[in-house]
């Protein structure tokens, strides 16, 4: 019995031993991921801090750090802020969302067709380097001050870049695992949906991440130039910060938009990096 006791408590031991090596590990990974930003985000509050105490520019020009900090604390405390949020991101998903099927199938019939990609391949990649900007006038004339001008200029935004990505993927697929998938049966849409699109993943992803990139900033390009009544949006009070001259409420403001980047781009990271451990691509220690 006394031996039983004892080979439990060791057993016991070990385990915690092994949890407590578990935890560190973890805390360790954390941080590493965690000091970089940290460091970063200090650094460019110094610079900031610097150049206001360097008096190049009125203090109501180029507030400091902590007047912008204490406008957005107060800021976060109210619903109209939360309500411009929430707008502007429900924009920029649905158009993300719809210009992600119209770009997969874009990329996919020009990827496979020869006569497609020589008749649109490069006009895909001329719309990708226009400025998002330069599509708004039209945009107004077809669909007047509305969503719908918006919404426009997102998908002319986006699916250039997502209808890229697949195009590139597919180009890099290697003809060896093409010939494997047709020898185990595999054809036409069936080829692609089991072979080509999972190995041609890691550029899809590369092109949604630049497509949401598209997106966003021509979502924020078009707030502030259609502003629609009772739809308040970050875009919207940008403008009118600016015109108002409240140029602590306007930075305030570039930093929540800044920070929705940044979340959504360590999302997109966070897929990138699993697809690429999984195959292989990246150390896991």
């Amino acid at each position: 019995m006394a031996l039983d006791t004892l080979q439990e408590s060791e057993i016991r031991g070990l385990d915690a031993l092994e949890s407590a090596q578990g935890t560190a590990g973890r805390s360790s990974a954390v941080w590493a991921w965690l000091w970089p930003k940290i460091a970063a985000v200090a650094i460019a509050l110094a610079v900031w801090q610097a150049v206001v105490l360097s008096g190049w520019k009125p203090s109501y020009v180029l507030p400091g750090p902590g007047p912008v900090f204490a406008e957005l604390a107060t800021q976060v405390g109210k619903g109209q802020l939360w309500q411009a949020v929430g707008i502007t991101l429900a924009r920029g998903v649905v158009g993300f969302l719809i210009a992600t099927v119209v770009g997969l199938v874009v990329g996919v019939a020009v990827s496979r067709s020869r006569v497609l990609r020589a008749a649109i391949g490069s006009m895909i990649t001329g719309l990708q380097t226009m400025p998002s900007i330069a599509w708004f006038p039209l945009a107004i004339l077809l669909f007047q001050l509305s969503e719908q001008a918006i919404l426009f200029v997102i998908l002319i935004g986006a699916v250039p870049s997502i209808a890229n990505g697949v195009i590139g993927g597919v180009d890099y697929v290697p003809p060896l695992l093409v010939r494997a998938g047709r020898n185990l049966g595999a054809s036409g849409l069936s080829l692609y949906r089991h072979v080509v699109i999972p190995a041609a993943l890691p550029s899809i992803v590369s092109g949604l991440k630049q497509g949401w990139a598209f997106a966003w900033r021509s979502l924020l390009a078009g707030e502030l130039i259609v502003q629609i009544a009772n739809r308040p949006s970050l875009g919207q009070f940008l403008n009118q910060s600016r015109e108002f001259g409240d140029t602590t409420y306007m930075i305030a403001l570039m930093l929540v938009i800044l920070v929705i980047g940044i979340v959504v781009d360590a999302v997109f990271s966070s897929v990138d990096n699993g697809i690429r451990r999984r195959r292989g691509v990246v150390a896991t220690g």
